[in-house]
């Protein structure tokens, strides 16, 4: 698949608002710390101009290569791209040349490409092993070796802390029961047994849609991460530079919104969106993934 199928396959999420609360402008440096396929720094780097510059990073090589394909294009600003976790943004500025950045992009959804793809084991629509790593290159705790050595007390608290998942127990019971007559070790096993131990009434969403965000959050250290990236944004951000997040659940959204008004406190920021901003209803229509996705916006102030 080439660099522009992919980018047709992975929509960027909310580009228009994005766009309006970073107000990107010519000569600017911007950080794209979530830079997938390069949907939204496509849209940055060519209201930066030749002068301008991006920085990206992905812990995802695969579609690193992607961006870098995409953003080739005539008329951009230069790209430099960088394999690393968001927390690493500090070190990645430096190993740019820059001090300070005009702007910051976190868009915290999983790409398209990657829940696609059943080798990655993000998604429970088709089977594959049970991985859920963002980088799979580097070895590392994996969604199975979680599922199948956690304690039940340890399973529950994951699945209760990081997916909100009422039934928690419930659930930490039947995959210890289960992983007791053989290792649960593919996608698709792990969401039937989830599915079994929802007793009762039609779910409105599958009963293992809980349990992967949770899975995956624990395995990557999603939320850890986010926090130390919005703990050093404020030391990178320009006076006057602008930071935008995209949260895909709560949990995310609010440990934005908290930081935000923290530092907004503390007088280090101006908040920019009262209440988040949601896709429209054309946007969902066309890309439904985009349906749970919530934007906040700070400016950096002086001084």
């Amino acid at each position: 698949m080439s660099a522009e199928e992919m980018g047709e396959v992975h929509k960027p999420v909310m580009v228009e608002e994005v766009l309006r609360l970073l107000d990107p402008q010519k000569g600017e440096a911007f950080l794209d710390l979530t830079v997938g396929a390069g949907g939204h720094a496509f849209e940055i780097a060519s209201r930066l101009g030749p002068e301008g510059l991006l920085v990206g990073v992905d812990l995802d090589e695969r579609i690193l290569e992607v961006a870098r394909e995409r953003l080739a294009a005539q008329g951009l600003a230069p790209v430099k791209l960088y394999q690393g976790n968001y927390a690493e943004c500090r070190r990645v500025l430096q190993e740019a040349g820059v001090e300070r950045t005009d702007g910051i992009l976190l868009d915290l959804g999983v790409s398209s490409l990657q829940i696609d793809d059943p080798e990655r084991g993000f998604s429970f629509s088709e089977d594959g092993p049970l991985d859920m790593r963002m980088d799979a290159a580097v070895p590392g705790e994996t969604a199975a070796d979680i599922v199948n050595t956690a304690r039940e007390e340890e399973l529950a608290d994951i699945f209760f802390k990081y997916g909100e998942e009422r039934l928690s127990r419930r659930i930490a019971r039947s995959i210890v029961r289960e992983r007791e007559r053989r290792p649960i070790r593919r996608t698709l096993e792990l969401a039937d047994i989830v599915k079994r131990a929802y007793r009762g009434p039609r779910q409105r969403i599958h009963p293992a849609t809980r349990v992967f965000q949770a899975l995956r959050i624990a395995v990557n250290d999603e939320l850890e991460n986010l926090r130390k990236a919005l703990e050093t944004a404020p030391d990178i951000l320009a006076d006057g530079g602008r930071i935008a997040v995209i949260a895909f659940h709560s949990l995310e959204d609010r440990i934005v919104k908290e930081d935000f008004r923290t530092r907004a406190r503390q007088g280090l920021y101006s908040v920019l969106t009262k209440k988040p901003l949601v896709p429209t209803d054309e946007e969902t229509r066309r890309n439904p993934r985009s349906r749970s996705a919530k934007l906040r916006a700070a400016k950096r102030s002086a001084g």
